[in-house]
């Protein structure tokens, strides 16, 4: 959904560039968009580029279709990411071997994959250069 409070992540996003929220008046750096900041719960943030980069945290192994769109994708990998700005991110893993907790990986934003139909972005993450 691309409202006023995820403009900016997904505008971000269809420039290969991962942007997060940062409030305006305690500093807290968050993701996913969201109105309210949930340390001083302020209304007021800034959109804020952030390094593409982080390690991974944990991952899973989707076996099963849940949308008609995925059908020949599966089995898929998703990350759950520790982005090195600190917030957690989740998205599709791409590489031939599979992740390892703590791996260096990169975050980018790819369009018209063949699993996705949709218009938005799909962030993707691949293993890091070494």
């Amino acid at each position: 959904m691309n409202d006023a409070v995820s403009e900016a992540y997904w505008a971000g996003a269809a420039r290969n560039e991962f942007v997060v929220q940062r409030c305006d008046s305690c500093g807290t750096v968050r993701h996913y968009p969201r109105i309210l900041c949930s340390t001083c719960y302020s209304f007021d943030w800034s959109p804020a580029p952030a390094a593409p980069t982080g390690t991974v945290y944990s991952w899973t192994v989707a076996h099963h279709v849940f949308d008609p769109t995925v059908t020949t994708e599966v089995p898929y990998t998703l990350v759950t990411v520790d982005m090195n700005v600190g917030v957690r991110v989740i998205g599709r893993f791409d590489s031939d071997v599979a992740p390892t907790a703590g791996q260096a990986v990169v975050l980018e934003f790819r369009d018209a994959l063949e699993f996705r139909d949709a218009d938005a972005p799909t962030p993707v993450f691949t293993p890091a250069p070494a």
